[in-house]
């Protein structure tokens, strides 16, 4: 298995942005494309604390439709808001580049950079 895993939606400018950029750096990954494949409570947990942030809602798009089809609001509890991303995977910000325990958010693209200096 390889130690760096983009969350891509490839419908997505920025996620193929970031996709292109990985393989422009050589960079060994594994795709997982989470709207084909949505992801656990555990995993969105998980990527969560490698990017490091408080609040499950800034690795979200509200304002996708689903946002409101959920019934969340900005006051949405974490474990509200990682469980209508299991349902809902149009709700989870893209791309996400997960690299040795560290993850961040390509938009920009440029931003995975950092991952890897």
């Amino acid at each position: 298995m390889k130690n760096t895993i983009i969350y891509h939606n490839p419908r997505c400018s920025k996620s193929r942005q970031t996709l292109a950029l990985l393989e422009e750096q050589g960079v060994a990954f594994e795709v997982v494309e989470y709207l084909k494949h949505p992801l656990d409570v555990t995993t969105l947990k998980h990527l969560q604390d490698c990017l490091g942030i408080d609040n499950a809602l800034k690795m979200m798009r509200p304002k996708e439709a689903e946002f409101k089809v959920a019934g969340l609001s900005m006051e949405s509890n974490d474990d509200t808001l990682i469980t209508a991303i299991t349902q809902h995977p149009k709700l989870l910000e893209r791309p996400i580049v997960l690299h040795n325990g560290k993850a961040i958010i390509g938009r920009p693209p440029e931003n995975v950079l950092t991952l890897f200096s």
